[in-house]
């Protein structure tokens, strides 16, 4: 990968690669879970402590290929279970397309035949990197003798198209037993798991293969350009499940969504919107275009255009956007609205509000059936603290105000335009906090000679002064008596 990043924690949809994975282990709700860490342990470990607790983390400190991998995560098991009996499933770190239906599957498939190893495999277009399933003859039914690495196959094995996903069933016992005489006799001087599969076939076990329906599923990561495909293909997938469940996604190509993200019926996604992390869109609610929503609720029937939102909560019929950013801790109730070029931080704004266009509002509360008027900003901050802003229901505030915190204004009040407000504004009372226009004739002529202002200030004066004599001019003289 060429990164920092452990390649296990690179992310697609919202969660790394090695969460999708235990999320499909998950979902079979098994006796035990172990995930073998390696490189980056520590960040991998603490990731999985914080998704499931249960989750056991074992460490490898050598890396000496997926069968010792297997061992140190048997043996750890057993220091603290002893030896269990049943099936033991083995998932790869960077398939996170694999679905828990599949190795759900996978294991009924391995139990109901009484096999000893099942390997989860699948006919790809291009099986470059894969190991090939060895049959004894030719077709699904054929029975599986083994499986050779690409560095290791002969010219005819390299040309089979079934692959080994990597992820395996295995009996207990037969698994426990084969993982001690694995060798190292390989090109790759590695303990292959792949050759407990020959193992138990030598000793005449069974042993099958369980074929995938998508073999999009076995699909791994190896470098940013897989990562970036298996994204797509994931987020398509996404996609798909909410269509079906009656969400309108207008344009699928330019929508990202989270696997965490909720969408009711009924709702509308258009082109160039994200919907991250925890998102959620309840029933009628229409977000985008060009939207970013990152742990946002839009409540029924909210709009949400052209905006970026962090933790917000947007209430029912709402209205955001466009061109709006609402910061963690803003709350708008039902019909409330965030209009063009407005900016709020923990704010709460109360139902039917209006706070409709090139405006701050920051840490504030703003009651019932409010308008604030254009280009307002809440004062928050005096350099060393935070304050907050309170405003009551059906409150007025005139453009371009600023609301110098810790500012309470009274249910019913007024603000004039202009003002800057830095105290208290009772009960139906009109605040006017700006100083009395005065105008100083003469100012540009003294103090910008030879401007461009200047100049024009004269020809207005030279305009002026002549339509007064010409209106002069043009009234008729009083009658001589």
């Amino acid at each position: 990968m060429k990164s920092a990043t452990p390649k296990v924690l690179h992310t697609l949809c919202g969660r790394p690669m090695v969460g999708h994975v235990a999320e499909a282990a998950r979902g079979l709700d098994p006796g035990r879970l172990a995930v073998v860490v390696g490189h980056g342990r520590e960040r991998v470990a603490a990731y999985l402590e914080g998704v499931d607790p249960e989750i056991r983390a074992v460490v490898q400190e050598q890396q000496h290929g997926t069968g010792h991998a297997t061992r140190m995560a048997m043996e750890a098991l057993a220091a603290t279970d002893g030896d269990f009996t049943g099936t033991v499933l083995v998932l790869t770190g960077d398939t996170p397309l694999l679905r828990t239906e599949t190795v759900r599957a996978l294991a009924a498939e391995h139990e109901r035949a009484g096999r000893a190893v099942t390997v989860l495999s699948a006919f790809v277009p291009d099986p470059t990197g894969y190991g090939r399933i060895l049959r004894e003859g030719a077709g699904e039914d054929a029975a599986v003798v083994g499986i050779v690495e690409q560095k290791d196959a002969t010219p005819e094995q390299a040309a089979i198209t079934e692959i080994n996903s990597g992820v395996f069933a295995f009996d207990a016992k037969l698994l426990r037993d084969a993982l001690g005489r694995l060798t190292r006799n390989n090109k790759q001087g590695e303990e292959y798991l792949t050759d407990v599969l020959g193992i138990a076939a030598a000793d005449g076990l069974p042993v099958g293969a369980h074929v995938v329906a998508d073999w999009h599923e076995t699909l791994g990561v190896n470098d940013r350009v897989q990562l970036a495909e298996l994204r797509r293909l994931l987020n398509r997938r996404v996609a798909e499940h909410w269509m079906r469940e009656g969400v309108s996604i207008i344009d699928p190509a330019t929508t990202w969504i989270d696997v965490q993200a909720k969408l009711g019926r009924d709702a509308i996604v258009h082109p160039n919107t994200q919907l991250l992390l925890s998102t959620v869109l309840e029933s009628g609610a229409e977000v985008g275009p060009n939207c970013t929503l990152t742990d946002t609720f839009v409540g029924e029937g909210a709009r949400v255009s052209n905006a970026t939102t962090e933790g917000a909560e947007i209430g029912p019929e709402a209205s955001v956007g466009p061109y709006t950013y609402l910061r963690p801790g803003t709350k708008l109730a039902r019909g409330a609205k965030a209009g063009g070029f407005v900016e709020m931080k923990n704010a709460e704004v109360g139902e039917g509000s209006k706070v409709p266009h090139l405006s701050y509002v920051g840490d504030a509360r703003i009651g019932e059936g409010c308008n604030i008027g254009a280009g307002t900003i809440t004062a928050n901050y005096d350099g060393v603290r935070k304050h907050r802003t309170e405003i009551g229901d059906h409150v007025f505030v005139g453009s371009d105000t600023v609301l110098i915190a810790p500012a309470q204004l009274a249910d019913g009040a007024f603000v004039a335009a202009g003002s800057a407000i830095n105290g208290a504004v009772g009960p139906g009372e009109l605040a006017v906090a700006r100083g009395r226009q005065r105008n100083i004739a003469g100012y540009v002529e003294r103090k910008r000679p030879g401007s461009k202002a200047a100049a024009a200030a004269a020809r207005a004066k030279a305009a002026k002064a002549a339509e007064s004599a010409e209106a002069v001019a043009q009234t008729p003289a009083e009658p001589t008596v």
